[in-house]
């Protein structure tokens, strides 16, 4: 992996770069959203408003009697159909303000921001982990095969698990990542699982991030 070195200076948002330091220590991938249109914050990511056309077609329509959960920390993240079965840590803040990732070493490793959105809470809660790292595949190396209609269960340290249905698969470009669109809330229990995607140089790392799309059709 190569270091970002865009050799540009500019002012940081510590909020806006939810999942977009993919690869710390090997590739930094960031979605160069200036501070006044990037993402929200994580915690406030309920005051952001999507519309319908903003998101992939066919999102599933969850049983009218499902139930929104409580807040909890996430404990385990599993995706059938690429494979994944992954435990996962809490991830805060570096020491620039940047949303921190997993031990890059880790290669069977999620991380959940600390103070974010939990799945199952009305909200995007938002899961990220490396593709890659100097060894080889990591976690979410097979995410961009995911397909609409998959599923993905979230275990939560409170004993309840989320299960989410996929409805969409994007690659969006770093220079210009929709942050209101992947973060914002649709009015439902959603998650976001993300990953460094698109064109790969030695010089830049990723040019892009892979981002899923899910939204919760049952919590047991």
């Amino acid at each position: 992996m190569g270091e970002d070195e865009t050799g540009h200076s500019r002012k940081r948002s510590p909020w806006g770069v939810l999942a977009l330091v993919m690869l710390s220590g090997l590739a930094m991938v960031r979605n160069g959203v200036n501070i006044d249109d990037g993402p929200p914050q994580p915690t406030a990511a309920s005051a952001v408003a999507v519309t319908a056309d903003q998101l992939p077609a066919n999102p599933p329509k969850p049983p009218a009697d499902m139930e929104l959960l409580d807040h909890s920390s996430v404990q385990r993240i599993r995706i059938p159909t690429i494979n994944v079965d992954a435990p996962v840590m809490t991830v805060g803040l570096d020491a620039e303000g940047w949303i921190d990732a997993p031990p890059p070493q880790e290669r069977n490793l999620a991380g959940w921001y600390l103070n974010g959105i939990s799945p199952g809470q009305r909200g995007s809660a938002v899961v990220v982990g490396h593709v890659d790292n100097a060894q080889g595949p990591a976690v979410f190396y097979g995410l961009g095969s995911v397909k609409p209609g998959n599923r993905i269960e979230v275990e939560r340290y409170d004993g309840r698990t989320a299960v989410f249905e996929v409805y969409g698969v994007e690659v969006f470009s770093k220079e210009a990542f929709p942050g209101a669109r992947v973060y914002g809330d649709t009015g439902h229990a959603e998650l976001r699982v993300i990953t460094c995607g698109g064109g790969y140089s030695k010089a830049r790392g990723y040019d892009g991030n892979v981002v899923v799309f899910a939204r919760m059709v049952a919590a047991r």
